[in-house]
């Protein structure tokens, strides 16, 4: 018996990277899989049909059950009828996994209001519409008697949560709102038995991050790949069972470390009974410690910009604008 045996799950983005490994983990788990993907390119133009079936034939393949979905994440009725897809297929729904994302990346100076306006419409807005739909169903079904465990899997970024990468400031802006939205879902969506936590996978190996600083190609050699896609699926599985306690984590996922997020954390602060002058700011406030975004950002691509620190950093941003 699998971890899943049972439970319905709908999936966007399943038809490469990790949302692909996701949905045949899931499955081999005895999930009954909703498999979402129009098939776009990785800045969300184009389509093929074929990508979402593609995992279905496999997932099938195997002796799972699967059925494929092709609307895009970004269009309101769409996000409404992959959720009506689980249950005309199978029946319910139990879990959300929301992975549709693309990147537009380019310099703040230079990116269009169209470039930021489809990566935060995949990204956030098609978190925000899934998850919608999603719990409509679950309120009117718990509103009815039915009760059972639900849950919803927002995957964020490392660019957004801990290390902002340059030339994504829409990606990053969009994955940051997925944890912030994560946390307000939780919050509002319990009372109705749903959980709500968000994955954050980092350095992966996908066709979003083949140019990412760190990012090697699969060993040679066999054995465990730590950049390999799947290696958040057990986790995402992990928070799909319905014996799973948490809700409202953001938990960050690298090779084999997972580690829960705390967010905007209130660091040193200075205090003053009464308004602050301008030179009072000036002779206190740059006293306190501060983190350097440019040692953070060395720090998070793991060293694969050499010594240096800011310099190297610098010398990046420089290449890429």
């Amino acid at each position: 018996m699998g971890s899943l045996d049972g439970r319905v799950v709908l999936i966007t983005g399943a038809g490469r990277g990790i949302g692909r490994e996701e949905a045949l983990f899931f499955a081999a788990e005895g999930a009954k899989v909703v498999v979402n993907d129009p098939g776009v390119e990785i800045d969300g133009t184009g389509g093929d049909t074929g990508v979402a079936a593609a995992v279905v034939e496999e997932i099938v393949a195997g002796g799972g059950q699967a059925v494929a979905n092709t609307d895009s994440v970004t269009d309101w009725d769409g996000a409404r009828r992959m959720v009506h897809t689980a249950l005309d297929a199978f029946g319910d729904l139990h879990v959300v996994v929301n992975n549709a994302t693309v990147e537009r990346n380019r310099g703040l100076a230079d990116l269009t209001e169209d470039e930021f306006d489809a990566v935060v419409a995949v990204k956030l807005k098609g978190t925000f519409a899934v998850t919608r739909w999603a719990a409509r169903y679950w309120r009117e079904r718990f509103e009815s008697g039915v009760r059972a465990d639900r849950a919803v899997i927002n995957t964020s970024s490392g660019s957004g949560l801990l290390n902002p990468l340059p030339t994504q400031a829409s990606y990053a802006s969009a994955n940051a709102g997925v944890a912030a939205l994560t946390v307000v879902a939780a919050l509002e969506l319990a009372r109705y038995g749903v959980r709500v936590n968000c994955l954050s996978p980092s350095m992966a190996r996908t066709r979003l991050t083949l140019g990412v600083p760190g990012i090697a190609e699969p060993p040679a050699t066999g054995g465990f790949d730590p950049q390999h896609p799947a290696t958040s699926a057990p986790i995402a599985a992990y928070l799909a069972g319905a014996s799973c306690p948490l809700t409202g984590q953001v938990l960050s996922v690298r090779g084999g470390s997972v580690a829960i997020n705390h967010g905007w954390t209130r660091g040193a602060s200075i205090r003053k009974d009464g308004p602050w002058t301008v030179p009072e700011l000036v002779a206190q406030l740059g006293e306190l410690p501060m983190d350097d975004p440019f040692d953070k950002l060395a720090e998070a691509l793991g060293g694969a910009l050499g010594a240096g620190g800011r310099e190297r950093i610098q010398q990046m941003i420089d290449a890429l604008l």
